[in-house]
């Protein structure tokens, strides 16, 4: 999953490669604020893929296969209702993102195409993100790896056609990532089918229980009102970063390309935390929960410190490799430093989101992320928004480590309540 998780970034690094060495900076601009837009609406909608890890994770350790694809059907169709109306409000989707970023003409006119082509690819999307949880669950980690990493080379290959070859410029970029997330699409139903009828699962339609409905859509709720503020912190990093002018929105989107890298491989060991500590609750093996998290925590420690060195060492390599602008070059490099401090900070709140999602218990993840939303990012951006870009990188590394001191605490809380139990 960490390998599958590296190449994602890597897609975005492409995108912004290609695009930042265009001509002007409305059209970094444009992918800035539209990738972000269509970043922050799946991410959103990301509760599709942790809550059917969880959830699966725990059906296959009760070894109840039937209730395990029943309970696969109610998220697909999910999936299916929630992507068709993102495509039918399209359109004041678009309308509020214009309002809130303020861009320039130029940068929202591409952003708008750019935002309704992948609006296109929706369905596969979702899709995708119900059936990667659904092979985590099933402990299956060479799927996902293989669909990842596939689609996302496919989409490098294309983004660079499309955009350099064809000369499609902002539009080349959407449809090279429509055609990757229906391919993607295919391959994982592939994968999936063959993993379900190896474990003697008979998949057949048939209607999801009402209960499995009302149950799916209380632990999505959650993880959906945890979603939103951390997708509303992110979001406010690029919206803000508009309204300080169109060479702060760039250097921001290329510096955000360094914490994707972050968290995606450390999104690798919580998938796996997800799939592991999911499985020892439904055998309940509490005692194994432990053991996992010990793991978990030496690998991302490792990851973190290795991250560090990293950005500090060929941060400013990368920049320069991302863009050949120099005036989003030099604000870019006066806020690395920010970067090489964030995997210290950030680590334990991403490990500990795949422990809280493996546990299914959405209900503390939205509640900490609340807290870390108004007390670790909203405050310090308050209290150093004088500051400018300085105070959105400030914000952003408080939410960091107070999601991982929140979550954290409420762990070590519940852990002791089990034991006593």
């Amino acid at each position: 999953m960490i390998l599958a998780n590296i190449s994602v970034p890597l897609l975005g690094l492409v995108d912004t490669a290609v695009i930042g060495h265009l001509s002007n900076t409305y059209f970094l601009a444009a992918i800035a604020l539209g990738s972000s837009s269509v970043s922050l609406i799946f991410w959103l909608l990301g509760f599709l893929r942790m809550s059917t890890t969880g959830l699966v994770a725990q059906r296959y350790g009760e070894q109840n296969i039937g209730e395990l694809w029943r309970q696969l059907l109610a998220s697909c169709s999910l999936a299916v209702v929630l992507a068709l109306s993102l495509n039918l409000a399209s359109a004041p989707i678009i309308s509020l993102i214009a309002w809130l970023a303020s861009p320039s003409q130029e940068v929202i006119m591409l952003a708008s195409e750019y935002i309704q082509i992948r609006f296109l690819g929706a369905p596969a999307a979702l899709l995708n993100l119900v059936m990667l949880g659904a092979l985590l669950g099933m402990q299956n980690g060479k799927g996902p790896f293989y669909v990842v990493l596939c689609t996302n080379l496919l989409n490098i290959i294309l983004d660079i056609w499309f955009v350099v070859g064809l000369d499609w410029g902002v539009t080349g970029a959407a449809w090279a990532s429509v055609a990757a997330e229906y391919s993607a699409c295919i391959l994982a139903t592939y994968l999936l089918y063959r993993a379900l009828k190896k474990e003697g699962v008979e998949c057949r339609l048939e209607r999801p229980k009402l209960s499995q409905l009302l149950g799916l859509l209380s632990l999505n709720r959650d993880i959906f009102l945890r979603s939103l503020v951390l997708q509303a912190c992110f979001s406010f990093m690029t919206f803000y970063g508009a309204r300080l002018g169109d060479v702060i929105l760039a250097a921001n989107a290329v510096l955000l390309n360094f914490l994707l890298l972050l968290s995606f491989a450390m999104d690798g060991i919580a998938y796996a935390l997800e799939a592991k500590v999911g499985m020892a609750v439904g055998r309940k093996r509490f005692c194994e929960v432990s053991t996992w998290v010990k793991v978990g925590f030496f690998w991302g420690s490792v990851l973190a410190i290795g991250y560090a060195v990293f950005f500090a060492y060929l941060g400013q390599d990368i920049i320069e490799l991302l863009t050949s602008i120099e005036a989003v070059q030099q604000v870019a490099l006066a806020f690395l430093p920010w970067i090489v401090l964030l995997p210290l900070v950030a680590t334990s709140s991403f490990l500990l989101d795949g422990i809280f999602i493996g546990l299914t218990r959405a209900k503390d993840m939205r509640n900490t992320m609340w807290i870390s939303g108004i007390v670790g990012f909203a405050l310090p951006f308050w209290l150093a928004q004088s500051y400018g870009n300085h105070a959105l990188w400030l914000a952003m590394s408080g939410f960091m480590a107070m999601r991982g001191i929140t979550l954290g605490l409420r762990y070590r809380t519940m852990m002791r309540d089990i034991a006593f139990d």
